[in-house]
């Protein structure tokens, strides 16, 4: 009797926190994988973005806030009421030829996209004159080692530390002195160069680079592997929301100061490296300024995106084939998972060494995401129709984010084909 009463006690306690206290407790996987969005190959298509087109693209980086959140809101959904991971949830609802017709699209996106975060950490290496290989051989060792580990806690707190780099971005873009009526007459009243296959592609790329496949995944899982349930449904909306806007305003403030420092030195340029990126801020930050901050962002947002890519799919995998996986797990009862995650880092920074551009790649990759997103999100909305009551999408809000999900696919899709073929 007495350990109901306990019980009861700890219930009614848990529900008079203050709502920071119960959002405190939840966070984490909704701001880790917002943050892990803004990674190296999405700050290079920012910072192309601004290179090529000044703020024209400035107005969709604010946009693009809304469906994210619906996107990232719905796995919030099916985490804390399924208690299972996306690609587990796709094999029970519509059997295992489906759960691979997913997973084949997030793998090829997450392979994609982790070879675009070591270039970006080779980059880096490369603007203070270090050996890129030994550097992105560091990097991959330290990430191994935070996942064997054995603890989540461990990994979402070194995701988190790391994400706050990527915030350093923010006080780069105000540094670089922008015009504020340029922002704003440019790029939010503007007329648009939707003729242009150059800003389509652009379009595609950054939409690619906002609404990713491997978000869905990563943070379902995460929501699982932290053990949330429907009393954690609120803070973790909110937590999803915070990072949909933080992780735009980054974006956005790359495009910035990339537009604000590049007409300054004396008109628009192509970038071709890590580097150029960096120098596109240095002149009006200083040198050693500029690539110090520089170099903090960019790792940070390769670092947060490696851990996030990695940890998907070895998680996703292992949710196909019906094995242990997760970081709570010691690494003898996951062989699977852990060795999974071993040997995509190992690849990626094996094939960092090929010398591919990492603007050209970069670039090329979120066109990709944008062209595989009818597949996932279908897969999401669906699932999310299915939840039980009062849980499902349904009602006015059903229609608004069917709708969403439509216009930002479409259009994606779109602008990603007539950018390529006309």
């Amino acid at each position: 009797m007495a350990t109901i009463s306990e019980a009861a006690v700890n219930e009614r306690s848990a529900r008079r926190r203050p709502w920071w206290l119960k959002y405190l407790a939840v966070a984490g996987p909704g701001l880790i994988v917002a943050f892990a969005d803004t990674e190296a190959g999405s700050v290079t298509t920012a910072a192309v973005s601004g290179a090529q087109f000044g703020m024209k693209l400035v107005l969709l980086q604010l946009l693009l806030i809304v469906p994210l959140f619906v996107v990232q809101e719905m796995t919030v959904r099916l985490g804390t009421i399924s208690g299972k991971g996306h690609a587990a949830l796709i094999r029970e609802r519509y059997g295992l030829g489906w759960a691979w017709v997913s997973l084949s699209t997030m793998l090829v996106t997450n392979v994609a996209a982790l070879i675009t975060e070591f270039i970006g950490i080779a980059g880096v290496a490369l603007i203070f004159g270090l050996p890129a290989p030994v550097f992105v051989l560091a990097a991959a060792t330290l990430l191994i080692g935070v996942a064997f580990s054995g603890r989540y806690k461990r990994a979402e707190y070194a995701g988190l530390a790391l994400c706050l780099l990527e915030l350093l971005f923010i006080p780069a873009a105000f540094a670089a002195h922008p015009s504020w009526s340029a922002i704003y007459g440019q790029g939010i009243i503007g007329s648009q160069p939707l003729g242009d296959r150059a800003y389509l592609l652009l379009v595609a790329g950054n939409i690619g680079a906002v609404i990713m496949p491997w978000m869905v995944f990563f943070q379902q899982s995460s929501i699982v592997e932290k053990k949330l349930t429907t009393r954690d449904l609120a803070p973790a909306r909110l937590d999803t929301a915070v990072g949909a806007v933080l992780t735009q305003l980054i974006m956005a403030a790359v495009l910035v100061a990339v537009a604000a420092t590049l007409g300054k030195a004396g008109g628009d340029r192509a970038l071709d490296t890590v580097q150029e990126i960096s120098e596109a801020i240095t002149p009006f930050l200083g040198k050693i300024g500029g690539d110090v901050l520089f170099a903090l962002g960019m790792s940070g947002a390769a670092l947060v995106a490696t851990i996030v890519v990695t940890l998907t799919a070895a998680r996703t995998l292992a949710e196909v084939l019906g094995v242990n996986h997760g970081l709570h797990h010691e690494p003898a009862e996951a062989p699977w998972f852990y060795g999974a995650y071993a040997v995509a880092l190992v690849v990626g920074a094996v094939v960092v060494g090929s010398g591919v551009n990492l603007v050209a790649l970069s670039v090329g990759v979120q066109v990709m995401n944008a062209l595989l997103l009818p597949i996932v999100l279908t897969f999401l909305f669906l699932l999310a129709q299915r939840l039980p009551d009062p849980f499902r999408l349904k009602g006015a809000y059903a229609w608004i984010a069917g709708a969403l999900i439509a216009v930002t696919t479409l259009f994606g899709v779109y602008a990603g084909i007539a950018g390529l073929w006309g």
